[in-house]
């Protein structure tokens, strides 16, 4: 594991297309070096992955062994990179897979298509992001920067049943926290687009929650993002579903990113 300083990504003058919002990060007009062959162009660079276009108009998410954090300690909440842990990339593409095809068997509409372990690659549909990026977080039990914020009123641990929070994605601003009438007054996405990603929200959430719970694991907060595809503008899960984007506890210690896999996947740690 080696320490990287914290230090966000820039956001390039002529952004990132529209895939800009899901990655937070600068655009990149190069072509890769080693990628799959029908992956013709690097479009983003991000703190946790590279985003390439595919000739055929899907994307191709290369995951990387960065992980968020402060001062060499692993934080989902953080908006920078902290670490880098060896083949975490691989170890996020397995859970992302095993739960993709999961939500999928659930009906829930996401970007994935398909991915590659070895590479620690995940095809997905391409999307529009809302605005610059909408994250939103379903909190099981309160802890991070909910507690941060609330620690008057509520203690580590405590039960919020689901209870959901939208962010902005802008590490300028430390994705600052946004209400669904601020997002509709700025355009940002209509109190219909925001009521879906709610509910997909706490139905993901719960799915999840759920697995892991017959694994011995709590979740105590997750994150995801929404994107738009196609001609109907449907709204689907985007990014990936690994330790970079929820709170895992085993018996009172949060479980550490290259643990989670093993224990999603059965195979123990």
């Amino acid at each position: 594991m080696r320490h990287v300083p914290s230090k966000p990504d820039a956001m390039g003058a002529g952004g990132a297309k529209v895939f800009g919002g899901m990655f937070g990060v600068r655009h990149v007009p190069s072509k890769p070096d080693a990628i799959k062959e029908d992956a013709v162009k690097l479009i983003v660079t991000g703190k946790t992955k590279d985003v390439y276009e595919n000739a055929d108009g899907t994307l191709t998410l290369k995951l990387k062994d960065d992980a968020t954090g402060r001062d060499g300690v692993f934080d989902p909440g953080e908006n920078a990179v902290g670490l880098q842990i060896e083949g975490l990339g691989r170890e996020s593409l397995r859970i992302s897979a095993h739960y993709f095809e999961m939500l999928r068997a659930a009906g829930i509409p996401t970007h994935y298509i398909s991915c590659d372990i070895a590479r620690a690659e995940m095809v997905v549909k391409a999307g529009k992001p809302f605005g610059g990026g909408v994250e939103f977080i379903c909190r099981l039990r309160a802890d991070g920067s909910f507690l941060r914020r609330y620690g008057a009123y509520a203690k580590k641990g405590a039960e919020l049943n689901c209870l959901v929070e939208a962010t902005l994605k802008d590490d300028v601003r430390r994705d600052p926290p946004i209400t669904k009438d601020a997002l509709v007054a700025l355009g940002i996405m209509t109190a219909d687009e925001y009521e879906t990603c709610a509910a997909l929200t706490k139905k993901i959430a719960r799915i999840l929650a759920d697995d892991l719970a017959s694994k011995g694991l709590e979740l105590f907060d997750i994150k995801f993002e929404f994107f738009k595809t196609g001609e109907t503008a449907e709204i689907i899960l985007a990014d990936e579903i690994s330790a970079g984007i929820m709170r895992v506890y085993r018996g009172g210690e949060i479980v550490k990113p290259m643990e989670l896999a093993g224990f999603v996947l059965n195979r123990g740690v």
